[in-house]
């Protein structure tokens, strides 16, 4: 059986750490946790599990600490989680499994990593990670902010997932704030970077910058597929908040220029119509969305509600506001399946109740 070390960076990590290492225990033949400055008690908290505790000088880059890490791992595999990650039990003993019976050819293994949830607590945002690594040259991290592996030889697609919980509002300045200080260098930011940048500027309302920087990343036409078609989608979102919506409608057609329609896209275009009262063209493309195809080992983020939910409920309300009220409760029912405990389905349930009386 394969041994793995699992390798940390935290800082400030006194209220989740803890979570974190316990939820993972019996998965790691060796821990390694390296703090990059902790004024709290992580560290004393780290040494509870493991004694290979190291410090390492933080220098505003992630990729730097995380090779640290890795560096101080002697096992077979090298695996990361956040601090703020859990492993659930059912994915516990799935990964024992995994590990039993991994096949000593595999070099990379990528897991899916789910970041937000409904209100059952199922995932609504995921996406496939690289998650352990062969100790191998290879295995090195590359990147100043969202750092990255890229998946090398043989790669293992499984489906164990690592659950992203936050238990308090992370410095959501850090990784703008990093990038800028990049770029004040004068150091050029490569294609990956740039889209990374450029979603930054977004969730911060810079939505000038944020097109820009975007347009630039689609114009020299070096990105990752998914990515592209991901910039598409949020330089729309941006172009919407500037009020202009009918660009934002051309950049969403644009994805379809890198491939197949994605149900994330097109549930846009559907809200795009929606919002103007145009039922009929929002019905095509809520419709289009139950028929796309979900790319999860693409690396792909998966907004899980585009996939049947979303598409459902927004039919629902535009049947109804066309007057077509029977298909309009069949898709509410549709969408109940999929989340029983939703208050919009729940909502719309006693709605079409009370119709009938």
């Amino acid at each position: 059986m394969p041994t793995i070390s699992l390798c940390m960076i935290v800082k400030n990590e006194e209220e989740v750490l803890a979570r974190c290492l316990s939820s993972a225990q019996g998965l790691w033949d060796e821990l390694i946790i390296i703090d990059t400055g902790s004024a709290d008690r992580t560290k004393e908290i780290a040494a509870q599990f493991t004694p290979h505790v190291y410090d390492f000088a933080w220098v505003d880059h992630f990729a730097a600490a995380r090779n640290f890490a890795f560096s101080k791992g002697t096992c077979d595999y090298l695996m990361w989680l956040d601090a703020d990650d859990i492993i659930l039990p059912d994915d516990h003993a799935v990964f024992l499994q995994l590990k039993q019976s991994l096949n000593p050819s595999v070099d990379t293994v990528m897991m899916k990593y789910n970041i937000a949830f409904d209100e059952q607590g199922n995932p609504t945002f995921s996406y496939y990670r690289e998650r352990i690594m062969r100790r191998d040259p290879r295995a090195t991290w590359q990147g100043a902010v969202h750092e990255v592996i890229t998946p090398f030889g043989q790669i293992l697609h499984s489906p164990i997932a690592i659950t992203h919980r936050r238990k308090e509002k992370a410095d959501s300045d850090r990784n703008l704030r990093l990038f800028e200080n990049l770029l004040e260098r004068g150091v050029e930011l490569n294609p990956r970077e740039t889209f990374y940048y450029a979603r930054e500027l977004f969730y911060h309302a810079r939505y000038n910058d944020a097109v820009q920087a975007f347009t630039q990343f689609l114009v020299e036409g070096k990105g990752w597929l998914e990515n592209n078609i991901d910039a598409c989608r949020v330089m729309a979102q941006c172009l919407a908040a500037l009020g202009k919506a009918d660009q934002a409608r051309l950049a969403l057609l644009r994805s379809f220029e890198y491939d197949s329609p994605r149900a994330e896209v097109c549930c846009e275009l559907g809200e795009h119509h929606f919002a103007r009262g145009e039922y009929e063209p929002a019905i095509q493309w809520y419709k289009i969305a139950l028929q796309c195809p979900r790319h999860d080992a693409s690396g792909a983020f998966v907004q899980e509600e585009c996939y049947g939910y979303l598409p459902h409920l927004q039919l629902c309300v535009c049947y109804d506001r066309l007057g077509q009220h029977d298909i309009a409760e069949a898709h509410n029912e549709q969408a109940g399946k999929l989340r029983p405990q939703s208050p919009a389905y729940l909502y719309n349930k006693k709605y079409f109740n009370e119709k009938k009386h």
